[in-house]
């Protein structure tokens, strides 16, 4: 963790070693990358207001490092209500995000998700898992950036919205039940947090669609669930 704020480092160290988490914390950005290149952690918690330099800095320096340390993911700690950050830091390849004040259920539950995402990626096979950008006319969804755009222009989704629209996007054309559709993102460990399916899918089609009144890429099959439509616009 790269973190300036030590009594908040030290909470989140003593609650992820209580859960199996091996632990370290740098006091600002210069030792933090210092660490990383002695000692490649699988992910790194990161501040973006650092004392020395700016968070986004850093992330673009790990994720430009060569060797071990190039596998290593970033989880950034935003100002809460502050997208630019998180829109330019998930663009330089930060995995995910959390905004200040958080819960460190949520906390545990994000760190869970991207290190689970990671080992599917290295052991992902075939043309479809492997494909990193997805286009479907206009709409493009780029795995490693965690980054959904309309014609060029970034949608916002959170990365749970992220994770379903995925799914979704992979078996485009089949209709999936909302248990397939959870299923699908097994593990998040969000289910307390997560209102419904419904709410989340209805919030997608705010991002991406046109006129979210008229979907035309999610479409509800009534009784059954949700498919993701092969439009090429």
């Amino acid at each position: 963790m790269i973190e300036d704020d030590t009594r908040l480092a030290n909470m989140v160290g003593e609650y992820l070693r209580q859960s199996g988490y091996g632990f370290t914390h740098a006091a600002d950005g210069a030792s933090g990358i210092a660490a990383l290149q002695t000692s490649p952690p699988d992910l790194v918690i990161l501040d973006l207001m650092l004392p020395d330099m700016d968070g986004l800095e850093v992330c673009r320096r790990i994720k430009s490092q060569g060797g071990e340390a190039s596998g290593t993911a970033v989880l950034m700690l935003t100002a809460k209500g502050d997208p630019m950050d998180r829109i330019v830091g998930l663009e330089i390849g930060a995995d995910d995000y959390l905004p200040k004040p958080f819960e460190p259920r949520e906390l545990l539950a994000r760190i869970r998700a991207v290190l689970r995402r990671g080992g599917e990626a290295n052991n992902a096979t075939g043309a479809g898992s492997g494909q990193k950008v997805m286009r479907f006319g206009s709409l493009e969804i780029d795995r490693d950036a965690r980054a959904v755009t309309v014609s060029g222009n970034l949608c916002e989704l959170t990365s749970y919205q992220f994770d379903l629209l995925v799914a979704l996007a992979e078996r485009s054309g089949r209709v999936l039940s909302r248990d397939q559709i959870m299923e699908a993102v097994r593990g998040r460990e969000l289910e307390a947090f997560d209102r419904s399916i419904d709410v989340h899918m209805g919030r997608i089609r705010s991002a991406i669609e046109l006129d979210a009144k008229d979907p035309k890429r999610i479409l509800t099959v009534r009784g059954v669930g949700y498919v993701f439509a092969k439009l090429q616009d």
